[in-house]
């Protein structure tokens, strides 16, 4: 039974919390059953409330918002590789980890891969909770066929577009856009009245549903 907070485990996951320290040690943390049992990996540490590690301690290093019962750390290297997918979210500059979570979510939703350009880290506390689980069954590379840009304004209405076989839809940041050298084949917008623009978790959601729809 872990009963001290300098425990090396513990030390590992407050490590953890930083990506830096995710991207030289090639690992990451999970929080709560239903995140550990989504896994598709053998852990490399498993810490367990009452069993093997003292309830107050794990809470410590834990950052949702209500204490897991368990915390597990798992390797990078075991998220799925690269796998042909009929669609793909290509993400660029998206900082926040939510909207991050959430799109990888949407893509396992539809059958989609997402790919990750200068985006927030989706093996980071706050991405890992968005995502419910889908880090595992997502990959997060690749990108084939069209490549279809969503804009805010201008460009084609997003139904009126070709989007039968693979396509890519291009999205970036909700407030500085798709950086401007990004090669793409058409602009699309998503037609809607009252507001600018949609958050990026919903403009992905109903990009990849038109998607489903033309290739039903």
């Amino acid at each position: 039974m872990i009963t001290s907070r300098d425990n090396e485990k513990l030390k590992l996951v407050r490590k953890l919390h930083e990506r830096r320290w995710r991207d030289k040690l090639g690992l990451f943390f999970v929080e709560g059953e239903d995140q550990v049992a989504a896994a598709t990996a053998e852990p490399v540490e498993l810490l367990v409330a009452g069993e093997n590690v003292e309830p107050s301690l794990l809470a410590e290093v834990a950052t949702a918002p209500h204490p897991p019962r368990v915390i597990g750390v798992y390797r990078r290297e075991d998220l799925p590789g690269p796998e042909p997918r009929g669609a793909t979210l290509s993400l660029f500059g998206i900082a926040d980890p939510g909207n991050v979570g959430t799109l990888i979510r949407t893509a396992d939703a539809f059958g989609a891969a997402v790919g990750l350009h200068g985006c927030a880290d989706p093996t980071g506390p706050k991405a890992l909770r968005a995502s419910a689980g889908s880090i595992w069954r997502v990959p997060l590379h690749g990108g084939a066929g069209r490549r279809v840009a969503l804009v805010a304004h201008g460009g084609a209405p997003l139904g009126e577009v070709d989007l039968r076989g693979e396509v890519t839809f291009l999205l970036g940041a909700e407030r500085e856009g798709l950086p401007a050298d990004v090669e793409r084949d058409v602009d699309a917008w998503i037609p809607i009245a009252g507001v600018e623009s949609l958050n990026v978790g919903v403009a992905g959601a109903i990009a990849l549903y038109e998607w489903r729809r033309q290739n039903a």
